[in-house]
């Protein structure tokens, strides 16, 4: 019995009696925070970080705000460092510092250095708790085993194990005490991560899902180490999240700190057990949660994203001196300029994205294919143009919008092959059961025209596929590119299985890239409409449904 997807029926129609138990809730949360006034309250801060993937230093960060896209800078190792210092200052002895994942890749010095670009810097900053991503297997399991053993700092991860002898890779859960208060932290990774990343990638590692084993030992561990406040550290996607918050795995946790999908929840979402975090990604923003406790019970908390302002947290030195020594084998090939853009170049919409509009229309420029496909990466720090004129692409920005370099794939299929992949992926993205979404955004591509309805059910979302001008033909082949995923059988593209006449080429996506910035700088990519739905719009940001949430 799987928990985690029987439920979902039976939440759905009791929506009404949800929000009265947690009405309830926070009712008797005010209560027990109002007579505890005439009491020593206790108050213990948790900070936490997100998906920072190898981004070292401060860097554009997109906005959402009164409608508009606006950039400002942020992020940066060493400017988090000053803010960990910061708070750790304002609740000595009760700060307690969590780190969700996917450190080590999305930026070339990462890429390069396979990672070891980050033990030294991260063992210096302070966390107390790290977990591992769905991106911590990108260089190999031994690697990531090497890599996150260089932190000098707890793992966790309950349901992540040794293929072959069913062993751990790491404790299922740490647990801090402080002041008599204990706080407990159970690790969870993305149970789909073989699925998700390159299937080479996660080779000799299993996972293990949501279910009745995980309730079990997130009970048993709530007795038997009589935790106080129980969180789960969770790496499944803030729609996962959330669903797990109203699951009956939650009903002894207290909070999920989540991570995986960059959201960036300013508020915390109640869910029936639980309330959920995202605290955005790239190192922008730190999550700040303070626990109120009296006589070691929850009475109450408050909670803030704090977006990292280099203004505000400026860099520490020294740790800034580190980051600058283990960039230095890489610095001189990674930011060399390889083309201009006029206009930003940004990845943070849910359907199409300058950045990965670029990035196809090189790959259909060099491959001639008739369609080129991109994977719904949500990866890549803006590149925004200054003064009106032309901004530098570096080869470290290249890193930012492919995180993965692999080689070209090319291959033939139907146009019925391509509408029931499309509508796959769009099921993906788009699923009303949160447990059916995979990742969050939808494939890009170029030469295609796609107009589609979100809301409508699995299968019939498209209305309309238009290539070269033409409608779409079922029984017409049509030439794809799109990168290879090692791992993979030869004839599928980017998930699209049975592909004919399959080609790897001998060069990979960033050599494209950059023959095409050679050629075409500067370039000027904007949205298109190459993939459209009325009830999205133009600017379609993440959405959580049932909630109040709202990217910005």
């Amino acid at each position: 019995m799987n928990l985690f997807n029987t439920t979902i029926l039976a939440r759905l129609s009791l929506l009404g009696i949800l929000i009265a138990s947690v009405s309830c809730k926070n009712e008797t949360s005010k209560d027990m925070a109002k007579n505890s006034e005439t009491k020593d309250t206790l108050s213990i801060t948790i900070l936490q970080t997100a998906d920072i993937h190898g981004q070292l230093d401060t860097h554009p960060e997109l906005f959402w705000e009164d409608e508009e896209v606006v950039f400002k800078n942020r992020g940066g190792l060493a400017n988090i460092k000053t803010l960990f210092d910061q708070e750790r200052e304002k609740n000595p002895n009760r700060t307690i510092i969590v780190d969700g994942g996917d450190l080590i890749q999305g930026s070339g010095y990462a890429a390069l250095s396979e990672g070891k670009v980050m033990p030294d810097v991260i063992k210096n900053m302070g966390f107390d708790v790290i977990i591992p991503g769905n991106w911590e297997v990108v260089y190999g399991k031994d690697n990531m085993m090497e890599v996150m053993k260089g932190y000098d700092t707890p793992i966790i991860a309950q349901n992540m194990h040794h293929d072959e002898s069913k062993e751990p890779l790491f404790p299922a859960h740490w647990v801090k005490e402080i002041e008599g208060v204990r706080i407990g932290f159970v690790g969870i990774n993305d149970p789909a991560v073989p699925v998700r990343q390159n299937p080479i990638f996660s080779k000799g590692i299993g996972f293990s899902g949501l279910d009745d084993d995980l309730k079990k030992m997130v009970d048993d561990i709530k007795v038997k180490e009589k935790i106080d406040v129980l969180f789960l550290v969770t790496h499944i996607g803030i729609f996962k999240q959330v669903e797990l918050a109203n699951n009956p795995i939650a009903e002894n946790v207290d909070y999920v700190l989540g991570n995986d999908t960059h959201e960036r929840v300013r508020e915390l979402i109640q869910g029936k057990y639980a309330k959920v975090s995202e605290p955005g990604a790239f190192g922008s923003f730190v999550g700040k949660l303070t626990l109120h406790l009296v006589d070691g019970k929850l009475v109450g908390d408050d909670y803030e994203l704090i977006d990292v302002d280099p203004v505000k947290y400026p860099a520490d030195k020294e740790l800034q001196a580190l980051v600058d020594r283990e960039k230095a084998p890489y610095k001189e090939y990674l930011e060399t300029v390889v083309g201009y853009t006029n206009t930003p170049i940004y990845r943070y919409l849910t359907v199409e994205n300058p950045m990965d509009n670029m990035i196809t229309d090189a790959a259909r420029w060099k491959t001639g294919a008739d369609i080129s496909i991109s994977n719904g990466f949500r990866f890549g720090n803006p590149i925004v143009p200054k003064d009106g004129k032309p901004e530098p692409i570096t080869r470290a920005n290249l890193w930012n919008l492919l995180p993965v370099n692999e080689k070209v794939k090319t291959g033939k299929a139907t146009g019925k092959q391509i509408k029931n992949w499309l509508e796959g992926e769009m099921h993906n993205a788009f699923a009303k059961n949160a447990t059916e979404r995979f990742g969050g955004w939808l494939v890009r591509f170029s030469g295609m025209k796609v107009n589609f309805n979100s809301q409508n059910d699995k299968g019939e979302r498209i209305s309309s596929i238009m290539v070269k001008g033409e409608p779409m033909q079922d029984d017409e082949y049509y030439t794809i590119s799109a990168c290879v995923r090692p791992g993979d059988p030869i004839d599928n593209l980017c998930r699209m299985p049975n592909v004919e006449d399959v080609e790897v080429k001998d060069y990979t996506i960033h050599e494209v890239v950059e023959e095409y910035l050679e050629k075409k700088s500067p370039v000027s990519p904007t949205l298109e409409g190459r993939a459209y739905c009325e009830y999205l719009g133009k600017y379609s940001f993440s959405t959580v449904p049932g909630t109040e949430y709202k990217f910005q």
